[in-house]
């Protein structure tokens, strides 16, 4: 099978060519469609649609117009480079892209702190009470029920005060320890929420996602570290996750207020919910990191969550080696250079050479 990679600056397609001449896109944002040689049409869950018009396999470049609500798309020229081989495993070829590398980005997902029992809530079973995570983690659902939110976060919290890192994470920060002496940067840029990469001594960390143990106040926009078990007096002994369990309806007053002067909001996890958009300081400084990196390390990310999803096929799409280490395949698999398939725990103290 050929596999057609699409790279543009706004966004990356995989696309494999079947033998009826028809195209499965396996869209950076997480999408799977039937698209027809002559044209792709890509819909997201973030509502915006994009066509690329007149498709031909034997193109080199082609203009595309993205039609994108809340976007600004303009004409992008998508450069197709016809790939026939597969990742490799030759972890030796991997070693010599790392001794040469001087600036790595390792981007990390949820399958690195699952190895350390962090609860995903994806999947069947992955339940709080009986609600899945992506009714919860809604402002609109935090402004109908703060309480209930707050019970459901002050569960993850104390959840994660339990949890320690795991040999991937301490790998990782092992490697920027390592390193940093020589002239050497390691970045890790992570959806995880959790603060294990923290945890196990990394210091270039850049939380896409927020941070479970920080909080936002909804009236005058503070942030700030909460480590505190429980984060307020109201909350203790709440959240238990079983469906049985009655909802606490604590009454807003007492829920987490803001400590700054005499502001009192009520506080929110400092966390990017469903519906929100990323911090733009963060994404500014993320872009950088993969600018300048010439390794890219994917750990335990599904690849299908957008914007991080696009990073490392842009980091391929210009040359760079991209090294996935994952349990099984993304859809981003085949524009990578390297594939190790297994427990991240068990390949990264190997692959980097950090032992």
């Amino acid at each position: 099978m050929t596999k057609l990679v699409l790279v543009a600056k706004d966004a990356v397609f995989h696309c494999a060519r079947s033998r009826r001449s028809t195209f499965r896109s396996s869209c950076v944002f997480g999408l799977v469609d039937i698209v027809q040689p002559s044209q792709v049409q890509v819909s997201s869950h973030r509502g915006f649609a994009a066509l690329i018009s007149s498709l031909q396999p034997e193109a080199r470049q082609l203009r595309s117009v993205f039609a994108a609500a809340g976007h600004k798309f303009a004409a992008t020229t998508f450069i197709m480079a016809s790939q026939n081989s597969r990742p490799s495993s030759d972890m030796a070829k991997f070693r010599e892209c790392f001794g040469r590398a001087k600036h790595i980005v390792v981007l990390t997902g949820a399958g690195v702190s699952a190895e350390s029992g962090v609860p995903t809530f994806r999947g069947a079973g992955g339940l709080w009470r009986k609600w899945r995570a992506q009714d919860l983690a809604t402002p609109e659902a935090f402004a109908d029920n703060p309480s209930l939110i707050w019970e459901f976060y002050h569960y993850r919290r104390e959840v994660m005060s339990s949890k320690s890192p795991n040999p991937a994470h301490e790998a990782i920060a092992e490697c920027e320890k390592r390193l940093k002496p020589l002239g050497r940067r390691v970045v890790v840029i992570t959806q995880n929420i959790d603060e294990l990469h923290r945890r196990a001594g990394s210091e270039n960390i850049q939380e896409l996602h927020g941070n479970l143990f920080k909080t936002r106040c909804t009236k005058c926009g503070d942030v700030r570290v909460n480590r505190d078990s429980p984060i307020c007096a109201a909350l203790a002994g709440k959240g238990e996750p079983d469906p049985k369990a009655e909802d606490a309806r604590i009454p807003v007053e007492k829920l987490p207020r803001c400590q700054k002067g005499s502001c009192g909001g009520l506080l929110r996890p400092h966390v990017v919910w469903f519906g929100e958009s990323l911090d733009q300081e963060v994404l500014r400084q993320t872009s950088e990191e993969l600018e300048k990196c010439d390794l890219c390390l994917v750990v335990g990310t599904s690849s299908v969550v957008y914007p991080a999803a696009m990073f490392a096929p842009q980091v391929a799409g210009r040359g760079v080696p991209v090294a996935e280490f994952n349990i099984e395949e993304t859809p981003a698999t085949d524009s990578f250079g390297f594939m190790f398939q297994g427990p991240a725990g068990q390949l990264l103290p190997r692959g980097p050479g950090c032992q």
